[in-house]
């Protein structure tokens, strides 16, 4: 996303979950499958959601056959864009999930707004309770609200694959703290299979504002090279979701 679209970060997480809501004939309680017909984008409730008038060109994102297997294929060239799944009112669970980035983005750093690219990201976005957002952020959600008319997220955690991190470290988006990553990723070309608890994980990235864990309102894929003007290649297949466990 440019830097000047990037202050409205919240607007394309609001148009993100309202899309993929609209798309699905009622709200879901489970995560779909992203594989479908090769050749063919994830079908609802998945929904491809970008920005409202949006400049660079759309991520792409394709079914399609690769190591005997059919997995999605996402490439992005100075792109923007997500695919993404509501899931309102689900409790975290357990998200896991195999990838793989073939082209990684050199020049990707997550650190700064002009190296805020990522070659794959799966993300989860919650339902945190407004009175934990932190004063000057809630106000900010207010107002994008207010323009959109559109509910946003109000917490966002992100899994990056960027190799360039020590797996698992915790890093704040460099445009807003309502989205923070956690860093994945050993090696390019190569398949990897993530498993990830969702509660662990959010009291992590977001422990200093809550210490309780919200229910989900979407789960989403993403790729954009549109801040580095790189290209990526990268593949995801076996995305799951699984309820919390009983205590």
């Amino acid at each position: 996303m440019p830097g000047s679209s990037r202050s409205a970060w919240f607007t394309a997480a609001a148009l993100a979950v309202a899309a993929a809501i609209g798309a699905a004939s009622a709200t879901p309680s489970a995560l779909a499958p992203l594989a479908g017909p090769s050749g063919d984008a994830p079908s609802a409730p998945w929904a491809y959601a970008g920005l409202t008038e949006q400049k660079p060109p759309p991520t792409r994102y394709t079914v399609a056959g690769v190591d005997g297997r059919r997995a999605l294929r996402v490439e992005a060239q100075r792109s923007y864009g997500n695919l993404v799944h509501a899931l309102p009112g689900v409790a975290a669970g357990v998200l896991s999930w195999r990838w793989r980035v073939d082209s990684p983005l050199p020049a990707a750093d997550l650190r700064t707004r002009q190296g805020d690219d990522a070659a794959l990201k799966v993300c989860a976005m919650f339902d945190q309770p407004r009175d934990q957002v932190p004063f000057v952020e809630r106000q900010l959600l207010r107002l994008a609200e207010s323009r959109l008319g559109a509910p946003l997220p109000t917490a966002t955690l992100c899994y990056v694959w960027d190799p360039a991190w020590p797996p698992g470290s915790v890093v704040p988006n460099a445009y807003t703290r309502r989205v923070r990553f956690i860093t994945l990723g050993t090696v390019a070309r190569s398949w990897e299979a993530e498993r990830r608890d969702l509660a662990d994980d959010f009291l992590r990235a977001f422990g200093d504002e809550s210490r309780t864990v919200p229910s989900l309102s979407a789960i989403a894929v993403g790729a954009d090279a549109d801040n580095t003007g790189g290209h990526s290649l990268a593949w995801i297949d076996g995305l799951q979701h699984e309820p919390a466990r009983s205590p």
